[in-house]
């Protein structure tokens, strides 16, 4: 189950809603109670949906879930009372998280590499669990945040099946680090206001996916996804390009829509995505793509490993590799995190340095070019493929251009206007504007946000709706990481 699905808009949204209003007016009854928390019954009717929207798509791999929260549980618990073993359940917990995901994630891949080495050695098929990467990383951020005692130990275990679990962010992100969201598991309340702006939100995020990333892949699919060998040099580029924006869309769409759910129910989830393709340097753009990967990878590994202060070209190095191991068990993601690694370590000893001397608009087009180069790398998990792709894109080919580009962009002349228009801050420049146009009025300043804000969710909901309808290509990029 998808967040872009009409089951879950019309049935589990709504089903869902209902039974934790209720859970919320019996929470609220018993608030006086001081033996249970102001939120226990609410926690236990986030827990019962988010294993059923888990076990939707993959009923055995609920029982690996719920086997990793026991074993985090139990590490956290020891952190926090036994003084003398505390770094031992760590590393211990730490370990055990790693070897799950390991297990499941790259077992084929070590194997299958060996085997291409020359080792006969059996390659296991083993289907990866939807969100796995999320939840080992989530899990890993509660260990050591306990640990550093940035967050207090979570001693209801329920409470922290919940963390783990909460369905908005389980199976795509945002990586939810714990130290953030763990008063608000026992102790949050949720306002009109906050229901209201976390609905809105939702429904953005459901318009960026279904609206534009859905569009969008059937561009990037006719140019990328079949034979490459009538590709034209033109045509690589516009496929890529399309790729370059379904895969913002489709992500900060479910990132989105993830952070409105979880502010519909009082969570703060942080932002995950701050206009990426603004960006100037490969630098500030992985500031402003997958935040909470990034801020993860600085604050659990390249802090730790000595950070600016010492081996920070090997910091770097290491951190990247990581991201690209962590996106898949393939080579192109390997070489895609490593070709960033690069990147970003000839930036910090050159061009970070000279940068105001540059003309922004310079600077703008050197970034988004190496991104574009960057995706092409990612999108082909097959070496050939990516090579080939990458000498036709470079013109080593017999056709450079053919009608089917002409029609690819003529075609979906607004698409392309409205993604790449909506990849710039407009809400922010519309919302200065607004405020400067009605400070001096605050009723009808009120009156106008309110309308066009229903106005905007009608228009999203209807169209996603209508777009949904017989879709066959609906999936989120990002639940296969």
């Amino acid at each position: 189950m998808v967040f872009s699905d009409l089951f879950f808009i019309f049935v589990f949204l709504p089903v869902f809603l209902l039974c934790y209003l209720s859970a919320w007016l019996v929470d609220k009854k018993w608030q006086g109670s001081p033996e249970r928390p102001s939120t226990a019954v609410r926690n236990a009717v986030l827990v019962v949906f988010s294993l059923i929207f888990y076990a939707w798509g993959e009923p055995v791999y609920v029982f690996l879930m719920l086997g990793s929260v026991v074993v985090n549980y139990l590490a956290g618990r020891i952190i926090d009372n036994q003084e003398n073993h505390r770094r031992a359940a760590l590393v211990m917990g730490i370990t055990l998280n790693l070897l799950i995901l390991g297990t499941f994630k790259y077992a084929g891949f070590f194997a299958q590499t060996l085997c291409d080495a020359g080792l006969a050695v059996p390659v296991p098929q083993i289907s990866l669990p939807i969100g796995i990467s999320f939840y080992t990383f989530q899990s890993i951020s509660y260990l050591v945040d306990v640990y550093r005692r940035e967050a207090p130990v979570q001693r209801r275990f329920v409470n922290l099946l919940l963390y783990i679990s909460m369905f908005p962010q389980l199976i795509a992100g945002p990586i939810v680090r714990y130290e953030i969201v763990a008063l608000e598991i026992n102790n949050r309340r949720v306002t009109p206001y906050d229901f209201v702006e976390g609905s809105y939100r939702f429904l953005i995020g459901l318009g960026k996916k279904v609206i534009l990333a859905n569009q969008l892949s059937e561009i990037s699919d006719q140019f990328l996804a079949n034979n490459l060998d009538g590709l034209s040099t033109t045509g690589a580029w516009v496929g890529i390009a399309a790729f370059t924006l379904q895969i913002f869309f489709d992500f900060s769409g479910y990132s989105d829509m993830a952070i409105g759910l979880g502010r519909c129910m009082g969570f703060h989830f942080a932002e995950n995505f701050t206009h990426p393709y603004c960006c100037r340097t490969i630098t500030e753009f992985w500031r402003r793509w997958h935040i909470s990967l990034g801020s993860f990878f600085r604050d659990y590994v390249y802090i730790p490993m000595g950070g600016n202060r010492r081996h920070q070209a090997l910091n770097i190095f290491v951190v990247w590799f990581l991201t690209g191991m962590w996106h898949g068990a393939s080579w192109n993601f390997i070489i895609w995190g490593v070709y960033f690694g690069v990147i970003v370590t000839l930036e910090k000893y050159t061009l970070l340095r000279v940068k105001r001397y540059i003309p922004s608009l310079l600077l703008h087009v050197y970034s988004m070019l190496l991104v574009i180069i960057g995706w092409g790398i990612f999108y082909f998990d097959d070496f050939g493929k990516m090579t080939r792709f990458f000498q036709i894109g470079f013109g080593q080919t017999a056709i450079f251009h053919d009608f089917t580009v002409e029609s690819a962009l003529t075609d979906n002349f607004w698409l392309w206007v409205v993604a790449i228009l909506f990849c710039l801050p407009v809400y922010d420049a519309v919302s200065r504007l607004y405020h400067r146009l009605f400070r001096r009025n605050t009723a009808l300043k009120k009156n106008v946000a309110l309308l066009t804000r229903l106005s905007v969710s009608v228009v999203l909901l209807l169209l996603s709706v209508a777009l949904l309808v017989g879709a066959t290509n609906n999936a989120f990029i990002y639940t296969r990481f």
